[in-house]
C-alpha cells in the first residue's frame, strides 16, 4: 500500500510546470499599456524571452519597438503588429484592451518585472541542471569532470550576468544599439575614448584605449620592460577607477576599472614592490635591501596607504592551466567586478587537454583561443604578455616584427592588438667603445638621444591605426610614462 500511495507523488515531480507567473506578466503589460513610462522602469533588465508565455514576449517586444520610437504604445496601435485571433473565442484585440483595463497601476511596475526576471532565471537553472545530471550520468570519454564543471561555471556565469545561457543570434538592431551605446560613452568620456583609458596619451590617442572583448598581445625580448609596462597600465587603470550603482543594484564602472593580475611569473609581493617603487619614486632595489632613509620610509607608508585602497587583485598562482584561469576569472567578475584581465605572461600557461599538452603549437593554440574567447565572454580587455624568439638578437635592428612571436602564429591570428616593447638604449649600452675613441663620443650622443626613452610598436590592431608611440621610461622605478613633446613645449626664446 505504501509504493501505491508514493506513486502520485512520483507522477507529479515528473510533470511539474515550470516556474511561471502569467498573472505578473499580464499585470506588468497592462501598465505599460496605459502608461509607457513603466516600460523604461523595466527595460534595462527585462527581455523579451524573460516572458514565460510566447504571445507575452510578442506583446512586449512590439510595446518596446514602438516606445522607443517615441511613439505611443496602445491596444490600438500594438494589434495591427499581432495576429488578429488570439483563441477561437478570445480576439487579440480583446485580449490587449482586457490588459489595460485590469491594470491596476503603474507603481508597482518594477517589481512585476523583477518577479518575472527572477522567474525566468529560475527556469534557466532548471536547464542547466537538467542538462549537467544528464551529462553526468552519460559519462561521455571525452567529458571529464572537469571538463563538465568548467562548462556548467561557464553557463551559470552567462546566466547571473546576462539573464540567459543560451548564445545564439541576436538580431542586427540589437547589436547597433550597443554600437551606439559605445560611441556615446567615448562621447562623454573625458578625452573620448571608447575603451579604457592606460593613462599613457599617445598609447590611448592610437588604440582609443583598450576596448573591450579585445585580446591585446604585449610582446618583447627580456629586460624590455613588458612587465613593467603593464604593471604601470593595470595601476594606472585601478587607480582612476570610480563606480556608480545602477536602478537595478548593480555596480556599474564609470571611470578606471576593477583589475584582476595572473603574475606567473612574479609572486604578488614582487608585484606590490614594484607598484610601489614607481609611485613613490624609490628604488625597488633599495627597498628590497632597506636602504632607504626616515622621510623616504614615511612617503612609502603614505603611498601603501592609498594604493591599499585600489581595486588591483592578483593572483600570483604558478602552474595554472588556462581552463583554470577561466574559472577564477569569471568567479573575480561575479563577486567583486573585472574591468581589465592580465595574463603575464603566456608562455607560463598550460592546456587542458592532454592531446593539446603533447605538441606545443597546438598547446598555445588552445591558450590564445581560450583567452580570445574569455575576453568576449566577460566583455573586458584581455591583455596577455608573450616572449619573442632569439631570431631578433641575429639581426642588425633588432626591432621586433609579428614573426617573431614564440612557438605559434596563432598568437597572432587571435589577438586583436599586437603590441611589442622596444628600449635602443639596452642594447647600445652593450656596444660601448673605448673610452676617448671618436667612436665613444659618436655613442655618447646617440646615448644621449635614446636615454630614458622606449618605443611600443602597434605591429596589429583590428580596429585602428599601426604605428609606434614613444614613451619614457624610468629605469629605477620602472615606471614608463608620456613623453614631453615638442609641440606641448612652451616656445623657447634664442
Amino acid at each position: 500500500m505504501a509504493e501505491i500511495a508514493r506513486l502520485p507523488i512520483a507522477e507529479e515531480k515528473s510533470f511539474r510546470l515550470a516556474p511561471h507567473n502569467v498573472e505578473a506578466e499580464q499585470a506588468l503589460l497592462g501598465a505599460i499599456l496605459i502608461n509607457n513610462d513603466a516600460f523604461y522602469r523595466v527595460a534595462d533588465f527585462l527581455m523579451p524571452e524573460h516572458f514565460y508565455e510566447p504571445v507575452h514576449r510578442n506583446i512586449y517586444e512590439i510595446a518596446g519597438k514602438i516606445i522607443r520610437a517615441g511613439k505611443s504604445a496602445d491596444p490600438t496601435t500594438i494589434k495591427t503588429h499581432l495576429p488578429d485571433q488570439l483563441l477561437p473565442e478570445l480576439t487579440m484585440a480583446q485580449y490587449l484592451a482586457r490588459l489595460a483595463a485590469e491594470a491596476t497601476t503603474v507603481i508597482n511596475a518594477a517589481d512585476y518585472g523583477q518577479a518575472i526576471y527572477d522567474l525566468a532565471i529560475r527556469r534557466s537553472l532548471i536547464l542547466v541542471g537538467e542538462e549537467m545530471v544528464s551529462v553526468a550520468y552519460e559519462s561521455d570519454v571525452e567529458m571529464t569532470p572537469v571538463k563538465q564543471i568548467e562548462k556548467v561555471e561557464g553557463e551559470l556565469f552567462q546566466l547571473a550576468e546576462k539573464g540567459r545561457y543560451d548564445g545564439g543570434f541576436q538580431s542586427f538592431s540589437s547589436a547597433l544599439t550597443a554600437s551606439i551605446q559605445m560611441a556615446g560613452e567615448a562621447f562623454q568620456r573625458d578625452g573620448g575614448l571608447s575603451g579604457v583609458a592606460t593613462a599613457l596619451h599617445d598609447l590611448d590617442r592610437q588604440m582609443g584605449g583598450l576596448q573591450r572583448s579585445d585580446l591585446i598581445v604585449l610582446a618583447g625580448r627580456p629586460a624590455m620592460g613588458k612587465t613593467s609596462l603593464v604593471t604601470n597600465i593595470a595601476y594606472n587603470v585601478a587607480k582612476a577607477w570610480r563606480g556608480d550603482v545602477t536602478a537595478d543594484g548593480h555596480s556599474k564602472t564609470v571611470d578606471g576599472g576593477i583589475v584582476g593580475f595572473f603574475s606567473l611569473e612574479m609572486s604578488s609581493e614582487q608585484l606590490a614592490t614594484r607598484i610601489l617603487a614607481e609611485q613613490a619614486e624609490i628604488s625597488s632595489s633599495d627597498i628590497r635591501r632597506g636602504r632607504i632613509h626616515d622621510s623616504q620610509f614615511t612617503k612609502l607608508v603614505d603611498v601603501s596607504n592609498i594604493m591599499s585602497k585600489v581595486p588591483l587583485y592578483i593572483d600570483d598562482t604558478g602552474g595554472l592551466s588556462v581552463a583554470q584561469l577561466a574559472a577564477r576569472a569569471r568567479r573575480l567578475k561575479r563577486q567583486k567586478g573585472l574591468d581589465l584581465l592580465i595574463v603575464d605572461y603566456l608562455q607560463l600557461l598550460s592546456g587542458s587537454s592532454k592531446a593539446s599538452s603533447q605538441n606545443r603549437v597546438q598547446e598555445l593554440t588552445e591558450i590564445t583561443t581560450t583567452l580570445k574567447a574569455l575576453a568576449k565572454e566577460l566583455e573586458v580587455p584581455v591583455i596577455a604578455l608573450s616572449q619573442l624568439s632569439r631570431q631578433v638578437e641575429a639581426r642588425d635592428d633588432k626591432h621586433p616584427q609579428l614573426a617573431d612571436l614564440r612557438e605559434s602564429g596563432s598568437i597572432e591570428q587571435d589577438a586583436d592588438v599586437v603590441l611589442f616593447v622596444y628600449r635602443e638604449e639596452y642594447y647600445l649600452k652593450n656596444k660601448e667603445p673605448k673610452e676617448g675613441t671618436p667612436e665613444h663620443l659618436t655613442w655618447q650622443a646617440e646615448m644621449e638621444k635614446v636615454h630614458g626613452k622606449a618605443e611600443v610598436i602597434i605591429a596589429k590592431q583590428r580596429h585602428g591605426p599601426t604605428g609606434t608611440v614613444q614613451l619614457s621610461f624610468e629605469a629605477q622605478f620602472t615606471r614608463f610614462g608620456n613623453l614631453a613633446r615638442a609641440d606641448y613645449l612652451p616656445e623657447r626664446m634664442e
